[in-house]
């Protein structure tokens, strides 16, 4: 995928793949829990484990000494959400349940806690605690008084406690003397064996809860019926389209629960009397497909044609915000697989290119907001200048997908440029029949940057480096300005280098590009004419400038065949008055030469 990096990145973290095994513990009680670790090479050195307090369990093997302790303690987790739980800086706190756990690789006992730092939602609602090889571990041991055993050493590495880095296997029997890599797959094999583990992926992904109670989104479609149960709408009668005729009460309950013409409907499968369900889809399911609805939006019979998108898509290019990183563009990705698997798409992945945009701030570089009042509003600017200028300004005063602090001097900056332009208009629109009409240096010079500007944006307007693009049109206007100055010229040359700075202009301003091609003499509009092409032989130079450098500190810069042999350059260095000078009397020892670049002379 052609994405930013980070974006993919925290996909991969959301979605949490990890691969290990599933280990099971039996209770002194008989009663029997598993725990999903990476790290089955650190099992010799489990000194507790760890039920989250919603745990079935924990109210079950709870012993009565401790019966308050652990009631209490449940209590007060409950009123804690889930994200200051999972939270690495908050310390993390436990309490003894009074019951005692088998270790299965070695048949010792070892305490159970219950814990607000693992949640019952998540993978089994249980951990094995290992003090001498996690940081988490080590500092509950440490709160908790309990044994810390190391059973990794490192291999040439500091292995202070907590160590959590592969290494060596020690204090573990049978095992001692292997890697981790390799203790890893034997402990879970013997234990496989034995009954009491296996090789388990898990993805720290939850599942998607869509349902939604209020009236903006797609209707669920299905029927509840007391004799069939949940039904779904058959589908001819799709899609489900929203009532209008719906109140809107403050009740909590969803608006269309309300609406008696939208919920009450006939059982498609026993024809008795039945409900629609109440609830809509979140709206990021909607969004997680739209792409798919662009290219057939008017196909009324289903959601879309799969020969016509399988012929138009998927995404090229798409553009969005890095927020989107782990909501929409994931759940995109989702839909697209499942409908892939589905048979309905030849393609398993929504957008080919990925381009997040920029944030401009306010000029303190802090966001834009009414309470920090530095929101620049565009319309005083549009007023003063021009939609073209503040359109420029924001392609050439930000980098696209990084953005920054917004700068009055940089609209400053563009209103000059446009005036630059402006001056050369009439120039360029007065070609004389007496112009020269050679083909000299100074005409291959001005097509060399004018072609060369042509082949830079062009690159550029596709990688969406608009900064750079409109930094070559000022380089291009450079240039012209630099051969208006000569006193014999060709104005064809010019005319016709102005008009294709004109063209590469237009897409960035479109309405002084307009008004300007107007005023060159053309009767039809800038945008019915063919963009310029890159001339590659105009790229080509007969002579190239050149730095001269001598015991590599330069001394003067000359103009060379591009082509010249070594030999060539000495004599072309030799034959220069002020080089001729300096080297009079010296040997020559090297002579080093970085093509088109640099001539260093050593002696």
């Amino acid at each position: 995928l052609d994405w930013p990096e980070k974006t993919k990145l925290m996909q991969k973290n959301w979605i949490g793949k990890s691969t290990g095994g599933e280990i099971e513990f039996t209770c002194e009680s008989g009663d029997k829990f598993k725990v999903f670790t990476t790290r089955a090479d650190t099992l010799f050195g489990v000194s507790y484990v760890v039920l989250a307090p919603e745990h079935p369990l924990v109210k079950k093997l709870t012993s009565e000494s401790q019966r308050k302790a652990v009631e209490d303690y449940v209590y007060e987790t409950s009123k804690t959400n889930e994200i200051d739980r999972l939270s690495t800086s908050r310390e993390k706190t436990g309490v003894y349940i009074g019951h005692n756990a088998i270790n299965p690789i070695n048949g010792k006992s070892v305490p159970i806690y219950a814990a607000d730092y693992v949640l019952y939602s998540y993978g089994t609602g249980a951990v094995m605690g290992v003090p001498s090889h996690d940081e988490r571990d080590f500092a509950f041991a440490k709160k908790y008084g309990l044994p810390i055993t190391r059973v990794v050493k490192g291999v040439n590495t500091d292995d202070t406690l907590p160590f959590h880095e592969d290494g060596i296997l020690v204090n573990s029997p049978g095992f001692d003397g292997m890697t981790s890599e390799e203790a890893r797959k034997a402990i879970l094999s013997k234990l496989a064996k034995e009954g009491k583990g296996s090789h388990k992926t898990n993805y720290r992904l939850r599942d998607w809860l869509v349902s939604r109670q209020r009236y903006w989104g797609a209707p669920i479609p299905v029927i509840h019926c007391e004799k069939c149960g949940v039904v779904p709408v058959p589908y001819e009668n799709l899609p489900v389209k929203l009532p209008h005729n719906v109140e809107f009460t403050p009740d909590g309950e969803s608006p269309l629960k309300k609406c008696d013409e939208f919920m009450n409907v006939r059982c498609p499968v026993c024809g008795g009397e039945a409900k629609r369900d109440p609830d809509t889809l979140d709206t990021f399911v909607c969004s997680s497909w739209y792409y798919l609805r662009y290219p057939d939006a008017k196909d009324s019979k289903r959601a879309f044609d799969p020969e016509i998108i399988n012929k138009m898509l998927p995404v090229d290019k798409y553009v969005g915000g890095a927020e989107h990183a782990c909501m929409h563009l994931l759940y995109s990705r989702f839909i697209t697989k499942a409908l892939r698997d589905m048979g309905y798409l030849k393609f398993d992945e929504p957008f080919k290119s990925l381009v997040h945009q920029g944030v401009i701030l306010g000029p303190d570089g802090l966001r834009m907001s009414k309470s920090k009042g530095n929101i620049i509003a565009p319309d005083p600017y549009v007023e003063k200048y021009g939609s073209d200028v503040l359109r420029l300004y924001l392609m050439f005063g930000f980098s696209y997908t990084e953005g920054g602090p917004w700068n009055d001097d940089g609209i400053k900056a563009i209103v000059k440029f446009f005036d630059r332009v402006e001056k050369l208009i009439p120039k360029a629109a007065a070609v004389s029949n007496k112009t020269n009409r050679e083909i000299g240096e100074n005409e291959k010079e001005l097509l060399y940057a004018t072609n060369y500007a042509i082949k830079c944006v062009d690159r550029d307007m596709e990688n969406f480096s608009f900064n750079t693009a409109v930094a070559r049109l000022m380089e291009l206007l450079n240039a012209l300005y630099k051969y208006d100055a000569i006193e014999s010229k060709n104005t064809a040359v010019f005319s016709e280098c102005f008009k294709k700075f004109i063209l590469l202009l237009a897409p960035c301003a479109p309405h002084f590009s307009e008004e300007t091609w107007e005023m060159l003499g053309n009767k039809s509009s800038v945008f019915t004419a063919s963009y310029p092409v890159c001339d590659e032989s105009a790229l080509v130079k007969d002579k190239v400038e050149v730095a001269v450098q001598i015991n590599s500190k330069i001394r003067v810069k000359i103009f060379i065949p591009s082509e010249a042999t070594e030999d060539e350059i000495k004599n072309l260095i030799f034959s220069d008055e002020k080089l001729a000078a300096e080297l009079a009397g010296k040997t020559v020892k090297k002579l080093i030469v970085i093509p088109k670049r640099i001539v260093n002379v050593i002696v």
